[in-house]
């Protein structure tokens, strides 16, 4: 069986049992940051979405997004909230630049703010000075016109949010194929308690250290296991811990979310985070209580509606309907 398979394999075991799927539903209904169970692999022939004749208020507008493949010929600003927005005047990522290569190029989700932009410039350019990595992979960021996803994401929405693969740049440009179906690192133990140090590297600190030092940096989200290694393996100045956040998820990847941009006032940002360093074992016990190690699903849970257009700010209709 080919590594490319499992996600394959995972999702028809969902599709039969209803377990996995479920679990992957629950945490992005509830508005909170990405989280993956498996890493789905891309398509290099992707069927296009076909158009919706006759949207109505209750489309949801993860179908409407969706299905625009580029951006908004609008100035370009973040509106609305991480997990309920969207992104005007999107600007692209290129897929290759000097120290980053993007990764599933066929989900058309490489695009952002200019501030977005900068900051991974800017980053990807820090990282093989701190590391032995040439350069990052770049996952998701938000679609041409950010808004609600079909798949995968609650936020990553207004342009702000950008997934770095727990994964050094090769040195060589990858082909089509490889970023469609190259696998990240999973870094974390199998009983997910603490980091495999077959795979974790001092090289991992640095790399999200030099993401959380940039001042752009709002939060950063991790799975437990890495935050608690984070914690012991951090040298010097720690203060960027405080940044790091504990999430569901996020074994292959870390997830970097920007402040909103000075002078956007449609942006709607986060309080800033404690100034501690969220390292003492109170900040872990609920992550690695039996009730999150091994999730047991209320077979009555129900997912929630899913976001309508009305439910995002008013310009978001109008980002929708540009040109």
């Amino acid at each position: 069986m080919r590594q490319h398979d499992l996600p394959k394999i995972l999702r028809r075991l969902c599709l039969r049992t209803g377990a996995l799927a479920a679990l992957s539903l629950i945490v992005p209904s509830l508005g909170f940051p990405s989280f993956g169970l498996a890493q789905d692999v891309g398509s290099l022939d992707p069927d296009p979405l076909p158009a919706i004749a006759h949207p109505t208020p209750g489309t949801p507008a993860k179908q409407l997004f969706g299905r625009e493949t580029a951006p908004a010929d609008l100035a370009a600003r973040t509106i609305g909230f991480y997990s309920r927005g969207c992104l005007s005047g999107g600007i692209a990522l290129p897929v290759n630049g000097p120290d980053w290569q993007v990764m599933r190029v066929s989900r058309n989700r490489y695009w952002g703010n200019p501030a977005l932009i900068a900051f991974l410039e800017r980053f990807a350019k820090e990282v093989p000075k701190v590391s032995s990595w040439p350069g990052i992979l770049v996952g998701d960021m938000s679609q041409p016109r950010g808004g609600p996803m079909l798949t995968g994401h609650a936020s990553h929405q207004i342009g702000l949010d950008v997934d770095i693969w727990m994964k050094p740049m090769p040195s060589h440009t990858l082909s089509a194929a490889e970023r469609e179906e190259m696998m990240s690192t999973n870094v974390v133990r199998a009983d997910r308690r603490d980091v495999d140090p077959r795979v974790w590297s001092q090289d991992n600190v640095a790399v999200i250290r030099a993401a959380a030092e940039d001042p752009m940096v709002q939060r950063i989200f991790v799975n437990a296991a890495i935050k608690k290694a984070l914690c012991r393996d951090a040298r010097g100045d720690r203060g960027w811990l405080a940044k790091v956040r504990p999430y569901f998820g996020h074994d292959y990847h870390f997830h970097v979310r920007l402040k909103c941009p000075a002078g956007e006032s449609a942006c709607e940002g986060q309080q800033p985070v404690a100034s501690s360093e969220g390292c003492d074992a109170a900040s872990f016990k609920y992550w690695f209580s039996d009730a999150v190690l091994h999730p047991r699903l209320n077979p009555n849970w129900k997912p929630r509606p899913a976001l309508t257009l009305a439910d995002l700010p008013a310009a978001c209709r109008s980002v929708l309907l540009a040109k």
